[in-house]
């Protein structure tokens, strides 16, 4: 079972020829309302992927939080741990360019109010993989990795939006994946080198955590039980980057939930997170089981033990 607790957003996304500039008016090609948040991207990642998938979260009372959860319950997540409470469901206001590249703005909304004591106790036992973000409160995830490490579940934490991380909150994790960017804005923090294949095998050395640094269209770098990994990714048509992370923590979460290896784990998720460039939106775009697992056996061969130790 994989308990997602983060963010449910509506996403408004404006299709245009470039990425605006500071204080420039652009003339749109496109609009579109589309289900997103952090949370809710990488709870139907894990879904599509195979996993079971629980998603903890919090929508406001108002005509955004049933278009936001349309695709959830269409794609058989468990919805009984979604709250309505006083506040606006969150959005996300996003420009995507002519070349699949995006900027995003992230109103919180509801998912400031999203609270750890929603989840339930026998839900964070072992044999359960937590899978968090960063678009709700750090205070409560924090409180949510230090409850369901005492308990024995696998935690993973996609840390995005970059923010300052407790580094007693790293050491409670049994996985941490960022980006090349975020890993460079964490470097110093964590006391570790910023290109990512020395962040990923510093982290992993210091905190005992399995620490994995995307590199969009590069692949990956995965630091895990003592062995550095490479991973290519495999050539696509790139039509909207949105989703690509949450595909990539999404299936890896579903792989690593199901005890695969991490050769095969990382290669689903790389086969995830490419294939959701080539199609346009977050959730729109995420890949199932089927598709995953046929690109994965095209990368599985290619992943590389770089080093051990």
């Amino acid at each position: 079972m994989i308990i997602v607790f983060g963010s449910v957003n509506l996403d408004l996304v404006a299709r245009v020829a470039r990425l605006p500039q500071p204080g420039e008016t652009l003339a749109g090609e496109a609009f579109a309302m589309l289900p997103g948040g952090k949370g809710a991207n990488q709870a139907l990642a894990a879904a599509r992927a195979g996993g079971e998938v629980r998603l903890v979260a919090a929508v406001g009372d108002d005509a955004f939080a049933a278009p936001a959860l349309a695709r959830l319950a269409a794609g058989g997540v468990d919805l009984a741990g979604v709250r309505r409470v006083g506040a606006p469901t969150g959005v996300a206001l996003i420009h995507v360019d002519g070349r699949g590249e995006n900027a995003i703005t992230v109103v919180a909304g509801a998912n400031a109010l999203a609270d750890p004591a929603w989840l339930p106790d026998e839900s964070l036992e072992a044999g359960t993989t937590l899978l968090l973000q960063l678009e709700v409160p750090l205070a409560a995830v924090v409180a949510a990795a230090a409850r369901a490490r005492t308990r024995g579940a696998r935690v993973m934490l996609n840390a995005a939006p970059m923010q300052l991380l407790p580094q007693a909150l790293v050491a409670t994790l049994d996985v941490l994946l960022v980006n090349e960017t975020e890993a460079a804005a964490m470097a110093g923090m964590l006391g570790a080198p910023a290109t990512p294949d020395e962040f990923a095998t510093a982290v992993h050395r210091k905190f005992g955590v399995a620490t994995v640094v995307t590199l969009g269209g590069e692949g990956a770098f995965a630091a895990a039980d003592g062995h550095l990994y490479a991973v290519p990714a495999p050539p696509v048509r790139v039509v909207d980057t949105t989703g690509a992370g949450d595909a990539f923590c999404g299936a890896l979460a579903a792989a690593l939930d199901r005890n695969a290896t991490w050769p095969r784990a990382l290669a689903e998720a790389i086969a995830a997170g490419s294939l959701a460039c080539t199609a346009s939106g977050a959730q729109p775009a995420l890949p199932d089981a089927q598709a995953i697992a046929a690109l994965a056996a095209t990368v599985g061969g290619r992943v590389v033990t770089i080093a051990a130790g």
